[in-house]
């Protein structure tokens, strides 16, 4: 669930390093000598390299947009090298545009408009690779080996090897006893996670080099620059929000793990400490629900009303799933979506072609070429997850009347969690306003606690592994970890954050924190954790602007429209203004905060005291 822009910005965090930098002819990047030229190192050149750059960037963007839509839903060899020949274009001007904008960064007295911009293009490259030769091919080559090497990953069960994607299936199978999915755990980890550390650890090398030439402390330090304040100030920063939401993490963790210790016994599970890591239905332990009729509260399966069954009432097709989306939307007073976005979007899998399935919301030409792509079925997992996808859309659409380079989220953290928020409220209330639901079906308050507690399964217990897996890496550029003490931390910092534990042993040779795709894909991952945190804080503004007076849980927004236009003023400022400035325009506050989140699952955190009470907390 994601969305897909073409801004220099977002491109290169999927591309930098795992493209090979080569210019067209008629790509338009002025070579770094050229632009020094044309646009002196004053405050006045700097704004017009710029405007040029910004130029540059729209144009491209929507050729690479229609390529790139093209790859997605029509798989092929000719799609396939289109894509690579855009995919290369693009990384060589997010390195040319970033080197530059480095140099103009220095320059005193720029516009503050002009210097924002600045930092955006510095900070647009997730991977940096220095100026000396060789150094970008190396860093390409070594990304691209780690990439392959973990889609090529293999586990084994029973001694039979098995593929990523289905080990992934199997680790969440309830019918595997404790000494598989330690095999599974174990094999993964060794077979994916060991063999890169020696690859990794000189590619962070070179990255932190290219990092240093872009004026960065180191790779970390560039990281977390992207975020309108000190980068050392962003961490605490990180680390207070966790703090406020960790009693909830911790008092879901006791009571899992009393369940766990019930089903499997004191030899597999002990009742006290941290929890195996391979006994929460997940290979990385960071999200539970796949154990959740393992811990659900008894007689909470029945809520009254299955949300497939009434799309299969209602006779919803996949399109007419997407007009009740769109119909949310509208009844906070947003602008219906365009014509093109009915004719464009791709909602079902076709028949005669292979597409990429993965769900994603799209803004082609950075105006109004709006699209969602799905392989919607009738159920209501895609049913939530298309009012997620229009909330980027429409996140989209509010901000397109800003320059190019604000053509994004106030952080990387506000586009999910929009979404998010959005999929928040199809409540009982909400499927009633809708007439999806009759009134008496409206489940009642004593099947709450389940309701919550399978939510907190995936949205609570991600919240540290959402945190550790950056705090991690940071360690690693800053040098504060040496190579062979990586999976010693990576083991430690897992123990103290979120409390598990290897099922096995982990030797010296071990690398498992390769084992999870972002680390050897380069793909930062505090945004996850901050979209977790302010999908509640959006949530509860929202209500609180409706005069909401139940359970914060049960709020249904649905047809106010001064929440409509209290919330894109939010989303009309995209990323033109430091995400505080965003957030206070909404939320009335300027710190992310997990109290609402804490408000959310109140009547959960009062059950789960209940039923640990007596019992150790912590680990």
């Amino acid at each position: 669930m994601t969305f897909s822009k073409v801004a220099l910005s977002a491109l290169a965090i999927s591309l930098a390093a795992t493209t090979t930098p080569v210019l067209a002819d008629d790509a338009g990047t002025a070579p770094p000598a050229a632009a020094a030229d044309a646009y002196p190192l004053t405050p006045e050149g700097a704004a017009a390299w710029i405007a040029m750059v910004e130029k540059d960037l729209f144009g491209f963007s929507v050729e690479f947009g229609h390529v790139s839509w093209i790859n997605a839903t029509y798989i092929n060899h000719d799609s396939d090298t289109l894509a690579a020949k855009y995919g290369a274009i693009a990384t060589e001007k997010s390195v040319a545009y970033a080197n530059e904008a480095a140099r103009y960064a220095r320059v005193e007295g720029l516009d503050p408009e002009v210097a924002r911009k600045l930092d955006i293009l510095r900070n647009g490259i997730v991977m940096p690779a220095p100026v000396r030769e060789g150094a970008a091919t190396e860093l390409n080559e070594i990304a691209t080996k780690l990439g392959s090497m973990y889609g090529k990953g293999r586990g084994t069960l029973n001694s039979q090897e098995i593929n990523g994607s289905d080990i992934e299936a199997e680790m969440g199978n309830l019918d595997r006893t404790p000494a598989e999915l330690a095999e599974m755990w174990a094999s993964w980890h060794d077979n994916v996670g060991a063999p890169m550390r020696d690859d990794y650890t000189r590619m962070i090398s070179i990255a932190n080099d290219g990092a240093k030439d872009l004026g960065f402390a180191d790779l970390g330090a560039m990281w977390r620059s992207n975020y309108d304040m000190d980068p050392d100030q962003f961490a605490a920063e990180t680390e207070r929000m966790w703090q406020e939401v960790k009693p909830l993490y911790v008092a879901l963790h006791t009571y899992v793990r009393s369940k766990l210790n019930e089903k499997y016994g004191e030899a597999v599970q002990p009742a006290k400490g941290p929890i195996r890591a391979d006994l929460l239905g997940n290979m990385w332990a960071q999200e539970w629900g796949n154990i959740y009729p393992l811990v659900a509260p008894e007689g909470a399966g029945d809520i009254g009303y299955d949300l497939t069954d009434l799309i299969e009432k209602k006779g919803l097709s996949e399109t007419d799933m997407v007009r009740v989306g769109e119909q949310f939307f509208s009844s906070l007073g947003f602008a219906p979506l365009p014509e093109t976005f009915w004719e464009r979007s791709q909602f079902v899998k076709p028949r005669d072609r292979e597409v990429i399935c993965h769900a994603s919301a799209w803004d082609i030409d950075n105006v109004e070429d709006l699209r969602i792509k799905m392989c919607i079925k009738p159920k209501a997992d895609d049913f939530i997850t298309i009012h997620h996808e229009l909330g980027h859309n429409y996140y989209q659409r509010a901000y397109n009347k800003q320059d190019y380079l604000y053509l994004n989220g106030a952080n990387d953290g506000f586009h999910e969690a929009i979404g998010d928020m959005i999929a928040l409220s199809i409540t009982p209330e909400y499927l009633v306003q809708i007439g999806m639901l009759d009134k008496s079906d409206v489940p009642s308050a004593d099947k709450d606690i389940g309701l919550l507690l399978r939510q907190a399964m995936d949205k609570v217990a991600f919240l540290p592994f959402g945190l550790l897996v950056d705090r991690y890496r940071w360690s690693l550029f800053d040098g504060s970890v040496q190579p062979g003490d990586y999976n010693e931390a990576w083991t430690k910092l897992r123990r103290d954050y979120q409390g598990i534990v290897p099922p096995v042993e982990r030797g010296p040779d071990a690398f498992d924190p390769g084992a999870k795709y972002h680390v050897p894909g380069n793909v930062p991952y505090t945004r996850y954790f901050l979209a977790r945190i302010l999908q509640f804080q959006f949530y509860k503004a929202a209500c609180d602007q409706a005069g909401w007076k139940g359970p914060l849980h049960r709020c249904s927004f649905y047809g106010n429209e001064e929440v409509g236009k209290n919330l894109n003023a939010m989303l009309e400022m995209g990323a033109s203004k430091p995400w505080p400035d965003a957030l206070e325009a909404f939320t009335g506050e300027r710190q992310i905060s997990g109290k609402a989140m804490m408000e959310y699952f109140a009547p959960l955190m009062k059950w789960l005291d209940k039923q640990n009470k007596g019992k150790p907390k912590g680990w």
